[in-house]
């Protein structure tokens, strides 16, 4: 089938349009539509009245693939520029060039930056993206005007910002400008001897490497790092559990995902003892990179049996355990990351299976509670991309909603 041939019949499916309803919006005959479909050729001007009735380009219906949405934006908005002017200003052969703040207390900082990451919790990444610059120029402005153990703590602050900034980055996959922020905020905890807040970071650079299909360096990085920070579970606090806990999950996701099963296996395992350990969610983001516990180690599981393609498996474990109703009021949810996440695998497999509806109503709950982190979803992408490749019957509304919102056309 031609590229023409595909692109017409994908816009005609997104719309939930029928042949013949193509056919009346354009003028034109349901033979001619049905022609078109099937590989033959229409004059330009029908070419023009079907792009028109279909709200698109010509050119659009002479691509050379079907047409699909650009995952990421190339341009990035006055928000990010300004984030990115904070975080990397120029620099000269005397000093950096960048007008600094008044100094405020460090209190006031830190409390920005627990707000930000309320916020990020929340789905606001542009609330987040459009008060990191201030924060992070605050930080900078604290550290060059103070010194001694003054210093020490405007240097910490300004770690928890650049992890919290690297954070952002890497989910709206900015990862130039992340791993800028994830490197200096590790070097800052180092600096000043915190080695907690460090490894944070390292969880982060993990996060960041797997982004970027990096699975040698994510799985070397993350596991060396857990081996040095490995703490003794008589003693070991909530967060160091965690922390530790977290590493052991970028060990597994890079092994997984880089055909290492025995070694993602044993990396699962031993993040199970320290969720085990801990009893419950845990969540403390000055201490760790997010939440983690019994719930967080069982949906993270279940993804590598999502990755290696075990549909089934996925759903047996979906809702039982500790992703179970009754288990999450006991141990309490994860993050809406992760939680998100898991049920987009449970999408996945349902579309695997055939289940299309069952897909779309775990998508539109998703959509639901956290719109716009679904949107930098490229597993939410390519499930919806499946659905309307497999589908036969005329979509649905909320099929041809969910399609709009993630920029899928086909």
């Amino acid at each position: 089938m031609s590229s023409l041939a595909e692109n017409v019949k994908n816009y005609r499916r997104l719309k939930g349009w029928t042949q013949e309803q193509l056919a009346e919006a354009a003028g034109s005959s349901v033979g001619t539509v049905r022609i078109v479909e099937q590989g033959g050729n229409a004059s330009v001007e029908m070419l023009h009245a079907f792009a028109r009735a279909l709200e698109t380009t010509t050119s659009s219906l002479f691509a050379t693939e079907a047409p699909t949405p650009i995952d990421v934006d190339s341009s990035e908005g006055p928000r990010l520029m300004e984030l990115r002017r904070a975080l990397m200003p120029p620099v000269g052969l005397s000093a950096t060039v960048m007008d600094l703040e008044q100094p405020i207390p460090l209190s006031v900082i830190q409390r920005e930056i627990d707000d930000q990451h309320a916020l990020y919790r929340t789905d606001r990444y542009d609330s987040v993206a459009k008060n990191l610059p201030r924060i992070l120029r605050a930080a900078e402005a604290a550290v060059a005007a103070s010194e001694g153990e003054d210093r020490q703590q405007a240097i910490i602050v300004r770690s928890r910002a650049l992890l919290l900034a690297g954070k952002y980055l890497t989910q709206v996959r900015r990862y130039d400008m992340a791993y800028h922020a994830l490197s200096r905020g590790i070097q800052d905890a180092r600096e000043v001897g915190q080695v907690q807040l460090g490894t944070n970071g390292v969880v982060g650079m993990g996060w960041l490497l797997l982004r970027q299909d990096r699975f040698d360096e994510a799985e070397a990085l993350a596991a060396h790092t857990a081996d040095t920070v490995e703490p003794r579970m008589s003693s070991a606090t909530p967060a160091q559990l965690a922390v530790w806990g977290e590493l052991l999950q970028r060990v597994a996701s890079a092994a997984i995902r880089n055909n290492r099963p025995d070694v993602a296996r044993e990396a699962r395992r031993m993040a199970t003892t320290a969720a085990s350990a801990l009893g419950r969610e845990h969540q403390d983001f000055r201490e760790h990179w997010g939440t983690f516990g019994p719930v967080t180690a069982e949906a993270k599981a279940i993804e590598d049996l999502s990755l290696i393609g075990d549909a089934r498996g996925v759903l047996s474990r979906a809702d039982d355990g500790p992703v179970g109703g009754k288990a999450l009021k006991k141990l309490g949810r994860p993050s809406p990351n992760n939680w998100d996440r898991h049920r987009l695998d449970v999408a996945k497999a349902h579309v695997a299976l055939g289940s299309h509806q069952d897909a779309m109503d775990e998508l539109n709950s998703i959509k639901a509670s956290s719109p716009e982190w679904l949107t930098h979803q490229t597993m939410a992408r390519r499930i919806m991309r499946d659905i309307l490749g497999t589908r036969t019957r005329t979509l649905t509304q909320d099929m041809r909603e969910m399609a709009s919102h993630l920029g899928v056309t086909g």
